[in-house]
């Protein structure tokens, strides 16, 4: 719709390209016929002589203001021509916009679709990777089960364990023991026994242990804890701290599987490992010994020193009685001779006797109390000797 302002009223009007066209043409007629009636009114009043010259001037001024209606239409079209385009620039504009931000919507949607992809793409390599870890981890177990009975013909878990132990013992395990329990007098043994010791001879950490393979067994499944307890009676009987079963049984456990089983709630310092942790089982327990060892030693010192103060106590418990028993006895003969004395001349030589004696007495008493240094009360004792040069050092200074 187009907006057309009269010039004559000034009044608006909304016109279409039709109803525009069908305006003009009624503007021209009824114009031109009202003002040619009243021309010809105009001239017959005047007469015929101006008829001519009025239907002339009517004409040229007609022809004028068509001329000048035509201008005005001609401007008026141009207007709706514009706002036509205006309107169709706007449309396009529109359309523009809404096609791009119809483009970018989708370029956002297409991004995120993107991005979940990458998300679920991701999230599924993942998952497929942990699948895969674990489907290898269970292919390993049962692959390693396969190759290393496969290595046992001809060659026992036993001698499998032996050589991986005498690949280290040089080096690792310098002072170590680790032979084969080759004991049955009790009626039972295990397979190896391993003990170390100290440089002092003190036992560090003592291990027996039991090597059991699906091949060494009766058609019928044996379990792990079929052996525990017979495992436990020849830890006992030889010894040792501990016991560790190294076994191939139940290949297919979870808990076997995972690693070194502590199976202590069962049997007392127990494990049950895999073969590929015979070594470290055997690094974990004598480094935790080792450690143990320190406190041990801590404990040895401190009874060591409580020792020597008890011996102390009781030198000195033994020289008071030791002289309390003397000076009793010497005592109790001057007492006499006292008595005997106030009782009879006669008795003057005994109570002369008694009296040598009784010197005698308080002469070895004396000669004790004499005799007794700190250096013999401190013999044997390297704890008091040490207290009593401190005590001298702090008397000097």
């Amino acid at each position: 719709m187009n907006e057309i302002v009269c010039p004559n009223c000034k009044k608006t009007f909304k016109l279409d390209g039709s109803d525009f066209s069908n305006i003009l043409k009624q503007v021209r007629d009824h114009e031109f016929k009202e003002e040619l009636q009243a021309r010809e009114a105009l001239l017959r009043q005047e007469g015929l002589k101006d008829i001519k010259l009025a239907q002339e001037r009517t004409k040229n001024e007609l022809q004028a203001e068509l001329t000048k209606k035509d201008i005005l239409l001609a401007e008026l079209n141009a207007r709706v021509k514009s706002a036509d385009t205006e309107k169709t620039l706007a449309i396009a504009e529109t359309i523009n916009r809404s096609e791009k931000d119809r483009n970018e919507l989708l370029v956002e949607l297409a991004t995120k679709e993107n991005e979940k992809k990458l998300v679920e793409t991701n999230l599924r390599d993942k998952y497929e990777g942990e699948l895969k870890l674990k489907d290898e981890a269970i292919a390993y177990h049962k692959d390693f089960k396969a190759r290393l009975s496969t290595k046992m013909v001809g060659e026992t878990l036993e001698q499998h364990c032996e050589t991986e132990f005498n690949k280290l013992r040089a080096t690792a395990f310098e002072n170590a023991y680790f032979e084969k329990d080759n004991d049955a007098k009790t009626g039972s043994k295990g397979d190896y026994i391993y003990r170390e010791n100290d440089g002092s001879g003190n036992e560090i950490i003592s291990i027996m242990f039991e090597m059991k393979n699906e091949t060494d067994t009766t058609a019928s499944k044996k379990k792990n804890e079929d052996f525990l307890r017979e495992l436990d009676k020849d830890r006992a009987e030889k010894k040792c701290e501990y016991a560790v079963l190294v076994s191939l049984l139940e290949a297919d456990s979870e808990l076997y599987n995972t690693g070194i089983v502590d199976v202590s709630y069962r049997q007392t310092k127990m494990y049950v490992i895999r073969p590929q942790f015979f070594i470290p089982i055997i690094t974990l327990l004598r480094n935790a010994a080792l450690n143990s060892m320190k406190y041990k030693a801590e404990l040895a010192l401190m009874k060591n020193q409580n020792i020597d103060i008890t011996d102390f106590e009781d030198n000195v418990d033994q020289f008071r009685e030791g002289f309390a028993r003397n000076y009793d006895l010497a005592s109790r003969k001057f007492r006499t001779a006292i008595d005997e004395i106030d009782k009879t001349i006669d008795h003057l030589q005994k109570t002369k006797d008694n009296l040598l004696a009784s010197e005698n007495n308080l002469r070895l008493a004396n000669d004790k109390a004499d005799e007794l240094t700190i250096k013999k009360l401190t013999h044997n004792n390297p704890t008091m000797t040490a207290k009593f040069e401190e005590l001298e050092d702090s008397k000097d200074s």
